[in-house]
C-alpha cells in the first residue's frame, strides 16, 4: 500500500527530501500561499508545530500559485517571507501544482486518500490540509477555512 513515506518533494532550498524522514511523525500537509486571505493561518500552524513537534509532529509547508495567483514569488522569497513575517520553523517546500496535469505526486496521492466535499478530488483553495498518522497513512483532510487551532484535538490523538 502507498503511503506518504513513498514520495520525496524539493525542499525550498532546493535539495530532494524523502518523506521517508519523516516516518513516525504526525504530519499536517498543507498548501500555502503569501498573499492570500488565509495567509495569517501561518501563525496557528506554526504555533501547533511549536507545541507539538516535540511530541513527534510537523507541518510541512507547499506553497502553490494555482489560486489567484497568491504566491507568485521564487523560492527565496517566500522563504524570506515565511521567515520575517511567521517565524517559520516547520519544513517549507518548493512551489508545487496540486491541480490538474502537473500536480505533485504526493497532492495525487492525498487528494486520492482523503477526498473532499461530496466526493471531489480538486483542492478548491490554498490552506487545504491533510492529516497523516505515523505510518504516512492519510488519515483527513480539512478545508481552507478550517484553522490550524481547531485540528489540535485530532492531532494529539494520533500522537
Amino acid at each position: 500500500m502507498t503511503t506518504v513515506h513513498d514520495f520525496s518533494a524539493r525542499t525550498i532550498d532546493g535539495r530532494e527530501q524523502s518523506l521517508r524522514d519523516f516516518d513516525g511523525k504526525v504530519l499536517l500537509v498543507v498548501n500555502v500561499a503569501s498573499k492570500c486571505g488565509f495567509t495569517p493561518q501561518y501563525t496557528g500552524l506554526e504555533a501547533l508545530q511549536r507545541k507539538l513537534g516535540a511530541q513527534g509532529f510537523a507541518v510541512l509547508g507547499f506553497p502553490c500559485d494555482q489560486f489567484g495567483h497568491q504566491e507568485p514569488g521564487d523560492e527565496a522569497e517566500i522563504a524570506k517571507f515565511c521567515s520575517l513575517t511567521y517565524d517559520v520553523s516547520f519544513p517549507m517546500f518548493a512551489k508545487v501544482e496540486v491541480n490538474g496535469d502537473g500536480a505533485h505526486p504526493l497532492y495525487r496521492h492525498l487528494k486520492a486518500e482523503a477526498r473532499g466535499l461530496l466526493g471531489t478530488e480538486g483542492i478548491k483553495w490554498n490552506f487545504t490540509k491533510f492529516l497523516v498518522d505515523r505510518h504516512g497513512k492519510v488519515v483527513r483532510r480539512y478545508a481552507p477555512n478550517d484553522k490550524p487551532e481547531s485540528l489540535e484535538k485530532d492531532i494529539a490523538a494520533l500522537l
